[in-house]
């Protein structure tokens, strides 16, 4: 059975001549018309039809008169044998989706048949049409610019501390980072990881269940690698918060796309089966080293509140904890800011 399960996440299907054209043009190299076409076994008219097909996606291809056509970088695209080559217990993945385009790979997984019991299904994306955070926020992720994966994992019973489990998967976060010598990269209560002030990656979770029974979650990912300088300007225009990437932390150890993702989904993994039998406490401690917000100054919007105090960390059930005017409050959901104290 194992042996099975295996070969059917690693079995290749047909490729479609889209997908082809773009990992030939993978390599950031011009490609004559003729060359792609005589690759691709079509006319070179039908190669034109492919690139504008692309083009509608917002993956950006440059054509030059007598030199082809090529993307303005190398990109490393997404690759299910890479991936799974990263994963020592493949075993407990039921399914690997690799996927050109999705309008989210969230919904994706939410509305594709859920994982069994202790496993999970796994999807990633090159192109998002409508990658989403937190209530209801857009998540912009350009082509090749970023890492967007969703895991589906399956409790056999609710956790009790489950609305703390985007803390722990800013954890799991964490421990992949480290392998590559991320340092000065800290979590943001509820499910930002940041450097620097700026956010470098986001957490959605989504539950579904009974609290007395079985409770799937969907866990997504974006993940900003390298963000270019109009993406930055256009987000700043926005009054949107400031983006760090992976290529300014790491330089020359950042890894390729496959590489990372693979060490993800291990470390998700470990995690999710760690909090299923332990539950947040499994995972406080360290959480609190990453505090990027700890006993500082902060405003915190929930609903048409807003408070002013001093982080303190958070409780067993995952709620921020500031201390207003000499008492704590609790919050569950909210957003919250580090604020300036006026000299």
């Amino acid at each position: 059975m194992k042996k099975s399960r295996v070969a059917s996440l690693t079995r290749k299907p047909a490729v479609p001549r889209r997908e082809r054209l773009l990992a030939l043009l993978a390599d950031g190299r011009f490609h004559s018309g003729e060359t792609l076409a005589a690759r691709l076994k079509v006319s070179r008219s039908a190669i034109w039809k492919l690139v504008r097909s692309l083009r509608a996606l917002d993956i950006e291809i440059q054509a030059v008169p007598r030199q082809g056509y090529r993307l303005p970088r190398a990109v490393d695209l997404y690759a299910s044998q890479a991936i799974l080559k990263e994963i020592p217990q493949r075993g407990t993945i039921e399914r690997l989706d690799v996927l050109l385009q999705v309008d989210s790979t969230n919904r994706h997984l939410v509305d594709s048949p859920g994982p069994a019991v202790q496993r999970a299904c796994v999807c990633v994306a090159e192109v998002q049409h409508a990658g989403r955070g937190r209530r209801g926020r857009t998540w912009v992720a350009p082509f090749g610019f970023g890492l967007c994966l969703s895991l589906a994992w399956r409790f056999a019973e609710s956790p009790p501390t489950l609305s703390a489990l985007s803390l722990a998967i800013g954890v799991a976060i964490m421990r992949a980072l480290k392998q590559f010598g991320g340092a000065g990269i800290g979590l943001k209560w509820p499910n930002d990881i940041v450097w620097q002030g700026r956010k470098l990656a986001g957490v959605l979770i989504e539950v579904r269940g009974e609290s007395s029974g079985p409770t799937q979650v969907v866990i997504g990912l974006g993940l900003n690698m390298r963000m270019p300088a109009a993406v930055r300007i256009a987000l700043a225009e926005q009054q949107a918060a400031l983006v760090a990437d992976l290529a300014e932390i790491l330089r020359e150890r950042l890894p390729d796309r496959n590489t990372l993702t693979g060490v993800l989904i291990v470390q998700f993994i470990a995690a999710l089966q760690e909090f299923g039998t332990h539950g947040f406490d499994a995972f406080a401690r360290e959480w609190q080293t990453y505090d990027s917000l700890a006993n500082a100054p902060v405003k915190v919007i929930a609903g048409n509140e807003s408070v002013l105090g001093t982080a303190r960390g958070v409780a067993q059930d995952g709620a921020l904890q500031v201390e207003v005017r000499g008492a704590l409050q609790r919050f569950i959901s909210a957003d919250v800011s580090l604020r300036a104290i006026k000299a």
